[in-house]
């Protein structure tokens, strides 16, 4: 159990999980840099938290600003001790009607701005041989519902990222994971969830019924933003994080699912995957 104050650096903090997460760490005692593209948006928590709470601007897509931010949370706390990868957006199109642009946008916002943060923050972490990093995913990485393909493949690369990570990072005494939320009560389905502009009729009863102007699900979440940073900093401050933690009781009982699945394809088709290597002579 880590029983230090750390200092934290969390992207996208003026909503929704990532404020959930920084006013958790903040009532702990924790330093926290709490970022978002507008810095404004966040500069109630520093003044709420006027010794241990820095509002700076961070657009994860540009590579200036992520220098910037890290550079602020070294000299004002003397480095970072865990990065929170929060920053995004909900994307929902059926594979065929993805916009090139907004698929684009999303892998640069997602996978290369999380790799850009983690990027800023280890040779810092290496320096002290200490460290957590923390990559937000989904729970959509792990089901792939129709009308999410984009989104799932962002946050699968990144649970995909992370685990090479991890493996390359303990033995320096850093530690990285992931985390899969379920449906949390925040603005992900509703402000912070994007669309391709125009459907395609053919999919109506596939990924149509994903729209938002058919999505029922915004305001009717059942996880409790503030519970779900209450158990990321109590595992963080564990010293012990593993590298999939589930956020919700829709995300683990759909994990438990999805992985029935995949071992009864494996099972069902194990003669045919086993059939392919070369004969022995």
């Amino acid at each position: 159990m880590t029983t230090s104050k750390q200092t934290w650096l969390i992207t996208g903090c003026s909503t929704g999980l990532g404020r959930a997460f920084a006013v958790e760490a903040l009532e702990r005692g924790h330093r926290v840099v709490v970022t978002a593209r507008d810095a404004a948006a966040v500069q109630d928590l520093a003044d709420t938290y006027p010794e241990t709470a820095l509002a700076v601007a961070l657009d994860v897509t540009q590579a200036g600003q992520v220098a910037a931010a890290v550079r602020a949370a070294d000299e004002r706390f003397g480095g970072v001790d865990v990065l929170v990868n929060n920053a995004g957006y909900g994307y929902r199109a059926a594979v065929e009607e993805g916009e090139d642009e907004a698929v684009q946008a999303l892998f640069d916002t997602h996978v290369f701005g999380t790799a850009r943060t983690i990027k800023a923050v280890l040779p810092g972490m290496r320096e002290r041989r200490s460290g957590t990093i923390v990559n937000l995913s989904s729970i959509g990485a792990r089901i792939s519902p129709e009308g999410s393909g984009y989104y799932a493949a962002v946050k699968a690369a990144i649970e995909a990222l992370t685990l090479s990570l991890r493996k390359e990072v303990a033995p320096l005494g850093i530690t990285a994971m992931t985390v899969e939320p379920g449906a949390f009560r925040t603005d992900f389905a509703g402000r912070s969830l994007t669309q391709a502009a125009r459907p395609i009729a053919d999919y109506a009863e596939t990924a149509g019924k994903r729209r938002k102007d058919q999505d029922t699900a915004h305001g009717n979440q059942p996880g409790d933003p503030a519970k779900a940073a209450t158990a990321l900093v109590d595992v963080v401050e564990s010293g012990d994080a593993p590298f999939l933690l589930m956020l919700g009781n829709d995300a683990t009982d759909m994990v438990r699912t999805a992985l029935d699945q995949l071992r009864a394809d494996v099972d069902a088709w194990e003669q045919t995957s086993r059939s392919t290597d070369l004969d022995e002579t």
